[in-house]
């Protein structure tokens, strides 16, 4: 009987997973072909502090599974302004911050999308990586946003070398 119940569990929590990659972010759905359960799904998300900068991920969905393959891929684009307002209210540590989480899988695998600020090239970068290591690696796809040209760059000061003459 117990058995009967995991099984039931399992059953929903992957229907319920299933219905989680449904939303308004979906732009793309390609089939990898008829003999197999597996699509390439398109997401696209607006970065909800720098909403100037909009993101396309592609990643794999295997239908009736319990985990979808880590690998993905990760494009943005400038789309609408960016202010230094914007700017100054970002995460600006060397790790950043997760701006996107997708789960991948019933057992904790999530697809995550961090925000770094690299200030001396006044560049926003976005990561997107897999949480679980998979055939000996962590998967991740790196887009870069540079802010020259926007309201949120500010022309980095020259590095200062110490001299010791």
């Amino acid at each position: 009987m117990k058995l009967s119940k995991l099984k039931s569990v399992l059953l929903i929590a992957a229907g319920v997973f299933a219905l989680s990659g449904c939303g308004q972010e979906d732009v793309g759905d390609v089939s990898l072909g008829i003999f197999t359960l597996k699509d390439i799904k398109i997401n696209r998300f607006v970065d909800p502090v720098v909403t100037g900068v909009t993101c396309h991920v592609s990643s794999i969905e295997a239908n009736l599974a319990l985990s979808d393959p880590s690998n993905n891929s990760i494009e943005c684009h400038l789309t609408g302004p960016i202010t230094r307002e914007m700017i100054d209210q970002i995460d600006k540590s060397k790790d950043g911050e997760v701006i996107f989480t997708r789960s991948k899988s019933v057992l904790l695998k999530n697809m995550k999308i961090r925000r770094i600020y690299d200030e001396q090239a006044q560049t926003l970068l976005y990561v997107a990586y897999s949480t679980k290591e998979t055939s000996g690696s962590f998967h991740h796809s790196l887009s870069a946003i540079p802010l020259y040209g926007t309201g949120g760059y500010i022309k980095p000061l020259p590095k200062v070398e110490n001299s010791t003459k």
